[in-house]
């Protein structure tokens, strides 16, 4: 039962981080993008449509071949927002767990000062029975 348990949290942390890494993933790069001075308004717009209905984490090699047809200054623009936004995110991403760890090991200390609960009645007689 406790392997089972788990593993089903180490499951669910890491789908947790994932979902966490993409969004912030989306975010940075489309607050990247607008600020942009390279990119084109329609060029923005295209960012934000895309990493709205398919936000992935890409290596350079995947992305440049997605904007393989673009104009070179694009291509550049859209690798170098890149480069800035995936560190980043992967810093939010990991922050976020460290900071609910941080929080359980605060809240355990506070269980340690709890009494311990006293034997039931009933706990007894089984005991001697």
């Amino acid at each position: 039962m406790n392997s089972a348990v788990s593993s089903f949290g180490l499951s669910v942390g890491l789908a947790f981080t994932g979902a966490i890494l993409l969004a912030a993933m989306s975010i940075l790069f489309s607050a990247k993008s607008d600020a942009s001075t390279v990119l084109a308004p329609a060029e923005e717009a295209r960012v934000a449509e895309v990493l709205e209905h398919d936000a992935q984490v890409m290596s350079d090699a995947q992305l440049q071949e997605q904007i393989a047809t673009q104009p070179r200054a694009t291509q550049d623009e859209i690798l170098r927002i890149n480069e800035q936004a995936r560190p980043q995110a992967l810093q939010v991403a990991l922050l976020v767990p460290l900071l609910v760890s941080l929080l359980d090991l605060g809240l355990s200390f506070r269980m340690m000062r709890l009494p311990d609960p006293a034997p039931s009645k009933a706990a007894e007689v089984a005991a001697l029975g």
